[in-house]
């Protein structure tokens, strides 16, 4: 499917969607979009369907909102997708926080989901920027010492792998929120 919008870095351009179905029990099924866009540019977002379900507002704002864009990062053959998790604000408006410690990272979306995506082959979890005195990204001794930008590295050849990140890190605090998850994931 190829559809014309702005980019991440705000370019008009046409993308090609790659489209993934996430299902609930009971729930309208929710559609995430991996737009590939023809200057080059990737983002995930939840796609709007042209007649929206019956759903808490919480969750219907987070629709074509908070996308998480797919990138290259210098000097290193990995893409990457930025972890910002999503919380939901004031008048039921998703938001996301850019810099948690790694703790508080694991807390929120789950040491086990964290391991998950880090045991694919050739993904890894790390501080998204090369700069000095930032701690390392350790599962086994989370630190809880200095809150830092987080990136999910993975293979170019990887296609799930940022779907998977965008969904813990993007939708299912969301689906917490409004309690269609439970806080342990079910």
């Amino acid at each position: 499917m190829a559809t014309t919008g702005t980019t991440p870095s705000g370019e008009t351009s046409v993308a090609s969607a790659v489209e993934w179905e996430l299902r609930l029990p009971g729930r309208p099924t929710l559609q995430i979009h991996d737009n590939h866009w023809r200057n080059g540019e990737r983002d995930l977002r939840l796609h709007r369907p042209p007649v929206m379900p019956e759903m808490p507002s919480a969750l219907s704002n987070l629709h074509e909102r908070l996308r998480s864009g797919v990138a290259s990062t210098p000097g290193r053959p990995e893409l990457r997708i930025m972890v910002y998790l999503t919380y939901v604000g004031e008048r039921d408006r998703p938001r996301f926080n850019k810099s948690l410690t790694t703790e508080d990272l694991a807390d929120r979306v789950g040491l086990s989901v964290l391991r998950e995506l880090t045991a694919r082959a050739g993904v890894t979890l790390e501080p998204a920027h090369d700069r000095p005195n930032l701690p390392l990204v350790d599962l086994d001794d989370p630190q809880d010492e200095k809150p830092l930008q987080h990136a999910l590295f993975f293979p170019v050849e990887d296609d799930e792998t940022p779907v998977l990140g965008f969904v813990h890190f993007r939708v299912v605090p969301v689906l917490r929120h409004i309690g269609w998850l439970s806080s342990d994931g079910g």
